[in-house]
């Protein structure tokens, strides 16, 4: 068996190449995203950076513990508490007490307390320090001496620059005498304390935290960005390996089962030679093993030059930190190679049993018509993948119709469908071809005929559209019921927006217009113990009930929104308990803990029907939005003065926040995770649809010289040769959309149980250009080789 496996290899080369391309690309790939998730899984510990030369840390509450049956239960608190009065007090009998400060200035551009910087420790690089309030330091880069720079705060000028010692630049910020610094921001939520930590310890007796060496950290801004970061790579990689792996595994198996199918007279032959099934059988997975080993090889090889690049890129695409770099795994390699290995003799043993019941009579016959393309266990199978597709659907819109419109559904949903399609193609094959060639007769007979050859091309075309479908079009489904959502909802006519927060002295001359209803509001969180057990964090906006009235539309399902006051609270359906009267404890988003009456309850909708509660629950919580209803936009700029707030009319506002043609900037790491998934996932399908068409037209070299022999010119070949494959991807665009009209449909089905209201978007510009990108690859892929097989028998 080993020597006819290797005479077969060298006799048809161009099948085991087409098969040897496939797989090394596809382990390749399961490497490559094997390793981005390997490097994804630990974050490097990060040393102290702004008080890496302070002594002690004390810092406020920023972290709510509720017990539980099982355990203490935590969240990050929205507003983390000030060290209190008394513990300060305290400190200050044991050294000096620097209380530190932090706001945001303008953009990415933050403010702190001169008294501060010597802690990192910062020195003077030019100039000299702040002494009025309009006096700041740099730090190097950010701005020059003598500078003048416009923030929300006022304008400021620069009289020193600063650099960190002994570390890279880690913030842009400017520092403010410690007068300024705390009229600014008021609430200090941390300090440093020159003393002993163990005498620190005792003083705040575990009423704040203490932070020494390298706990330091935890004091710098968003200690845990690192960690957050990798979260959002480990899913961003998961959800790419996943699709990677399904488009692979996909691809590999049709094509060694499309490799295998093809040699049905030469099976034919070996039967009439005396061959056994079973030894039929064994030629056949002895080559896969041969082919699949090196293919698999080549593959990893292949991963490991282009994972590094692959991190690179999302390092300067902003999807990953800058540190962030492949490590020395060695487990992905032996997922990938078993994988491709696994599925290359998977796919050769699937056709192996079809190929070992060739009859002898198979040798005697001249037309390679598939009399029977549909197995019946293909049919089960893709039947029986059909059913789960459908009945996991209909469970989860009478269950849990939500699950439907997060992310990891609505990527992982199409593959099912996907591969349910794609085993039952032979039975639409040859409906499809007469209802996209009715005048084409030799064109509809040649596709019709080779069932397989047509099933096994149009698979990656299939892929293709059915991802670039059903994702992207999940994705302008649920903005546009955002949308949708946000627009019925707001009832102002101006929707006012600062980075920096409104100051008290900005919302009284707001308040002050006439003709004007103004509703400030402030976002908080709220956070509620489910089941005794989950401790669940909920948005919350603090607003005043009856300004929110006025300016607002909330879709209530109960209750009313007058009915909200500092005893109660707005909820969602979402929420275990949602009964208007009845009371639920809460922890505020200081950590307090409160029990409120539920005043009003709205539908779930897409997520963004969050909470509301009044502002005397949302201590801590500063102003960042405010919507008026009457007055003009001149008047409100008036009333604004020099700020950093952006006054934009209700559909400005609308197309800003919510957009449904693009990603919010908010969203752009999705925009690109989305174009990495697709784009890997797209380009392995276009050089798989390649690979097969290759394959399947330097098969087809005696039919070729059977229609030279009738008359047909060479250019008459060719242009059959490229009408069938239109035909061809014409049958996979199809299928594709068939794949994203049923995904869609269940997004909008769960949309209209929540309440949502949405057309479904279907991304027309994307399908047609990866459809014609398809087209024109199967075109040149197909008529290469023809014209080349053409051009030797003449």
């Amino acid at each position: 068996m080993l020597m006819l496996a290797l005479r077969t290899l060298r006799s048809r080369w161009t099948a085991f190449i087409g098969s040897f391309v496939a797989l090394s690309l596809g382990v390749g790939l399961i490497a490559v995203m094997g390793l981005a998730l390997a490097s994804s899984l630990d974050a490097p510990e990060r040393a102290p950076e702004r008080f890496a030369a302070a002594p002690v840390v004390v810092k406020g509450q920023d972290t709510l513990h509720v017990p539980t049956p099982i355990g203490d239960r935590t969240q990050r608190l929205a507003h983390p508490r000030s060290v209190p009065a008394g513990t300060v007090a305290a400190l200050r009998k044991l050294g000096k007490v620097t209380e530190d400060r932090t706001f945001v200035v303008r953009g990415d551009l933050v403010g702190h307390p001169w008294s501060t910087a010597a802690f990192a420790p910062y020195e003077l690089t030019a100039g000299r320090a702040p002494r009025a309030a309009d006096e700041v330091v740099a730090t190097d880069g950010g701005a020059t001496v003598g500078q003048r720079l416009r923030t929300g705060r006022g304008v400021v000028r620069v009289v020193g620059t600063v650099s960190a010692v002994g570390a890279r630049g880690f913030e842009n910020a400017l520092f403010y005498t410690d007068a300024r610094a705390a009229a600014l921001a008021p609430v200090s939520t941390q300090l440093v304390v020159e003393a002993d930590a163990s005498a620190v310890r005792r003083a705040v007796d575990g009423r704040a935290r203490v932070l020494t060496g390298d706990e330091r950290r935890l004091a710098d801004a968003d200690p845990e960005r690192d960690a957050e970061a990798l979260t959002t790579l480990n899913a961003l990689f998961g959800t790419a390996g996943g699709v990677a792996g399904f488009v692979s595994v996909f691809v590999v198996a049709s094509t060694f089962a499309f490799a295998v199918a093809q040699r049905r007279r030469e099976f034919g032959l070996l039967r009439t030679a005396g061959a056994t099934p079973g030894q039929i059988r064994r030629a056949v997975l002895t080559e896969a093993l041969l082919v699949g080993g090196p293919a698999s090889a080549a593959g990893c090889a292949l991963g490991a030059y282009a994972a590094p690049w692959l991190a690179a890129r999302v390092v300067d695409d902003g999807l990953a930190p800058a540190w962030f770099a492949i490590g020395d795994h060695v487990w992905p390699y032996h997922l990938a190679f078993w994988t491709g290995l696994s599925v290359a003799l998977c796919g050769a043993v699937a056709a192996s049993w079809r190929a070992g019941r060739t009859a002898p009579t198979q040798a005697l016959r001249e037309a390679a018509v598939d009399e029977r393309a549909l197995t019946r266990v293909r049919l089960l199978c893709g039947a029986a993948l059909l059913i789960t597709a459908a009945v996991t659907l209909v469970l989860a819109l009478l269950t849990d119709p939500g699950d439907l419109l997060h992310r990891k559904t609505y990527v992982s949903r199409p593959m099912l469908l996907i591969t349910a399609t794609a085993l039952l193609a032979p039975a639409l094959v040859r409906p499809l071809t007469r209802i996209l060639a009715p005048c084409g007769m030799l064109v509809r007979s040649n596709a019709g005929a080779a069932v397989r050859r047509t099933a096994a091309v149009a698979a990656p075309v299939l892929i293709t559209v059915a991802l670039t479908g059903s994702l992207l079009g999940a994705t302008a489904t649920l903005n546009e019921a955002r949308a949708t959502e946000a627009r019925e909802r707001t009832a102002s006519d101006f929707v006012l927006t600062s980075p920096t927060g409104f100051a008290p002295d900005t919302l009284r001359r707001l308040r002050a217009l006439p003709g004007t209803e103004v509703s400030a509001t402030a976002s908080s969180a709220v956070y509620v113990l489910e089941e005794g057990v989950a401790l669940i964090k909920s948005e919350a906006r603090a607003a005043d009930p009856g300004a929110l009235a006025a300016t607002a539309r909330l879709p209530l399902t109960a209750g009313h929104v007058t009915g909200l006051d500092d005893d109660s609270i707005i909820v969602n359906e979402e929420w275990a308990q949602h009964d208007v009267g009845r009371r639920v404890t809460v922890w505020l988003g200081d950590g307090t803990r409160r029990s409120l009456r539920i005043a009003a309850v709205m539908p779930v909708g897409t997520g963004d029907n969050g909470v509301y509660v009044t502002p005397a629950n949302a201590r801590g919580a500063a102003v960042d939005r405010v919507e008026v209803k009457g007055g003009t936009a001149a008047g409100l700029r008036r009333a604004l003065g020099a700020t950093d707030v952006s006054v934009l009319t209700r559909d400005e506002w609308l197309r800003t926040a919510y957009p449904t043609a693009t990603f919010t900037d908010a969203d752009e790491k999705t925009r690109l995770g989305f174009l990495l998934v697709l784009g890997i996932a797209l380009l392995y399908s276009g050089i798989s649809l390649a690979n097969t068409l290759l394959m399947a037209t330097s098969d087809r070299k005696r039919e070729f010289a059977s229609l030279r022999l009738t008359g047909a010119t060479t250019g008459q070949v060719l242009r059959l040769v490229a009408a069938e494959a239109l035909v061809v991807v014409a049958v996979g665009a199809l299928l594709g959309l068939l794949v994203t009209a049923l995904n869609l449909g269940g997004i909008w089905g769960a949309l209209d149980l929540q309440s949502a209201r949405s057309a479904i978007r279907l991304p027309w510009p994307e399908l047609g250009a990866a459809t014609g990108a398809c087209a024109l690859l199967a075109v040149v892929s197909a008529v290469l080789p023809a014209a080349h097989a053409l051009r030797r028998q003449s």
